[in-house]
């Protein structure tokens, strides 16, 4: 009998919503909806602006060297291999930082270095531009004549060294610093999470900080890792600006990094060849850019697949 009647009353405890209950969750369904729907249309729009971009030839298009799959190969591989390029250097770098405000660094200069990261991220990307091409470009000039001439056997250091330092090498170093604040971020807040538990008992057993960290605070941030690192190698995919002030573009393929024959990036690409296209040459800049929407995607889906693996962490919470 206590369960007959228990049960009925449970029902009617869930099916009662209050006014507000109903506003807040359509509110929520409207928020996210509108996330899907804006995707939705981007996705159609570059989709059908595109189309006549993908079969067309240089008598269509007076940008295209043959046609559209000749011109964009040579800007994706600039793209990946400058994002690429900027995440080997940025990650372990985040990593230090992040580690040394969360577990090394005194309490108060933990939160101004912690205030410091958090205002690099709001830097406008054209500061960055300005000071890459501006102090960066000329200081790193003779480390790359000095590269080229004592370790130009090796293909990556292979010249002519560039005159000028606008590499990009060069590119990638400012696309690191500019993602480097936005990976520390999210790596400090992830460390900072770490259950307590974890890190006493290794020190408990025996185990030196570093040792403490390497067990228990790297381990347990190991999903959040990567998606910082790959959060940053999407922000470093689509950087416009910067890369479009730093880097000497002379087109084509090159693993080369101190030379002046640069690839280009996509998004660099259209930001200065937009402002005079025409015609198709503007629906080819669009199609580009959609390459650049799926890449930027499928970065995204692999990250999400990497971190849904690592759910299984089981922390002492």
């Amino acid at each position: 009998m206590t369960t007959t009647t228990a049960e009925p009353r449970t029902a009617n405890l869930k099916g009662k919503q209050r006014p507000g209950d109903r506003w807040f969750s359509g509110t929520a369904l409207a928020a996210g909806s509108m996330i899907l729907v804006t995707l939705a249309a981007v996705a159609i729009f570059l989709i059908v602006q595109s189309l006549p971009a993908l079969f067309a030839t240089n008598e269509d298009a007076s940008i295209l060297p043959t046609n559209f799959w000749d011109y964009v190969w040579p800007l994706v591989f600039g793209t990946v291999w400058a994002a690429a390029l900027a995440l080997v250097m940025a990650v372990p770098l985040s990593l230090g930082v992040a580690l040394f405000i969360s577990h090394y660094a005194p309490r108060r200069l933990s939160q101004a270095l912690g205030y410091v990261v958090d205002l690099l991220a709001a830097v406008p990307s054209v500061v960055f531009g300005l000071w890459g091409i501006g102090v960066l470009a000329p200081a790193v000039q003779p480390i790359y004549t000095w590269f080229v001439d004592n370790v130009g056997w090796f293909p990556l250091f292979n010249g002519p060294v560039s005159s000028t330092g606008r590499t990009i090498f060069t590119a990638a170093m400012v696309l690191a610093v500019m993602v480097t604040p936005i990976i520390t971020a999210i790596c400090r807040e992830i460390f900072l999470q770490t259950p307590v538990l974890h890190e006493e008992a290794a020190l408990a057993l025996g185990a030196t900080r570093w040792e403490m960290v390497r067990m228990a605070v790297l381990p347990f941030g190991r999903s959040g890792i990567v998606s910082a690192a790959m959060l940053g190698l999407g922000r470093a995919l689509g950087e416009t600006m910067a890369v479009a002030m730093v880097l000497s573009v002379s087109g084509g393929i090159s693993f080369k990094l101190f030379t002046p024959d640069n690839p280009n990036t996509i998004a660099a690409n259209i930001a200065l060849s937009f402002p005079e296209a025409y015609g198709t040459n503007i629906n080819v800049l669009i199609a580009t850019g959609l390459i650049l929407f799926v890449v930027t995607f499928a970065v995204n889906a692999v990250a999400r697949y990497i971190v849904s693996r690592r759910k299984e962490f089981s922390g002492a919470n």
